[in-house]
């Protein structure tokens, strides 16, 4: 496969706003996301149909479509930063133009649902996609010195990003369930979206790639469900090592309910691999998060506890 990467991104370029999935309940935050981008020196188109709703849709699948090819064909835009996730980009893989989308290379960025896109994208095109901060999620109030760092330079530097800072509570690097190095070219996204797209022409080749990913609100026996998933599709088998993000609220509140721990469900499909394995990666949804190139090439040490970017994300 052919690994396309977008241009940087310069101040005073022209960064579209879409909302493919879910509209945010409050729509201050799109406004005050917008705000935030062009006090940083950059140009703000919105999708006509952004703030449409549509039962958990952020508008009907025709217009979410059209806000997202019509980004992609203006040749100003030069960036598309998605709104948030929720769930609705799924419905629209099917009737995407990926000719447009591969003739068209853009920095695209999101998160969460927005997993499916870029899967999709990567698979159907070689473009680099980034899992990184979304307008009315994390750029509309107090967004973090250490999420914002990392997502800035990552689509404005060409030079490689290397390897990955860690936030200050991480005193003894990444730990890990599994020792060794390895390297390969970083594919993955949330659990819960990353899995639903097994057996379709939208999931990516995994062979010899590293495998990142992170999950929310899904207890562990759905976290069971999906990694066995996974297992049976043999997906563990191809990979050359994981990285496991954060996996936020993934437990069972019901003190009375019988269940396994996130651990051991993760410990029995994961820990028994033969492969590199880190854990507690600081990418999901969380306050402090790395943005991932997904498609770019990566190093993993998981004996002294580091990822690192070896290539850039943007040309």
């Amino acid at each position: 496969m052919r690994i396309v990467k977008p241009k940087r991104l310069n101040k005073g370029d022209l960064i579209g706003v879409i909302s493919p999935a879910s509209s945010p309940d409050e729509s201050i935050r799109i406004e005050q996301g917008v705000r935030y981008l062009e006090k940083l020196g950059y140009k703000v188109k919105v999708g006509k149909n952004v703030g449409k709703v549509h039962g958990y849709l952020a508008g009907e699948d025709e217009e979410r479509l059209e806000d997202l090819h019509s980004m992609f064909k203006d040749k100003n835009v030069n960036a598309i930063f998605c709104v948030r996730g929720g769930y609705g980009a799924f419905r629209l893989l099917d009737i995407i133009d990926y000719k447009l989308i591969k003739h068209n290379p853009k920095i695209f960025v999101g998160y969460s649902e927005i997993t499916a896109l870029q899967n999709a994208i990567f698979t159907k095109t070689g473009m680099v996609t980034f899992a990184g901060p979304m307008v009315a999620v994390d750029f509309w109030n107090e967004v973090s010195q250490y999420t914002t760092e990392s997502f800035w330079k990552m689509i404005t530097a060409k030079s490689k990003f290397g390897r990955v800072e860690l936030p200050e509570d991480y005193t003894n690097g990444l730990p890990n369930l599994h020792k060794g190095m390895a390297s390969g070219r970083i594919i993955g996204g949330n659990l819960a979206v990353f899995a639903a797209s097994l057996g379709t022409e939208y999931f990516p080749p995994m062979k010899d790639k590293i495998l990142m990913i992170e999950d929310i609100n899904e207890k562990p026996y759905k976290i069971d469900r999906l990694l066995n998933q996974l297992r049976l599709a043999k997906v563990f088998k191809q990979i050359k090592g994981v990285i496991l993000g954060r996996f936020v609220e993934c437990y069972e509140p019901d003190p009375n309910t019988k269940t396994l721990s996130l651990g051991e469900v993760i410990e029995h499909y994961i820990g028994s691999l033969k492969i590199p394995i880190l854990y507690t990666f600081p990418h999901g949804h969380i306050k402090e998060l790395v943005t991932i190139p997904f498609g770019i090439s990566v190093k993993m040490n998981a004996t002294k506890g580091f990822v690192e970017f070896t290539e850039s994300a943007v040309s």
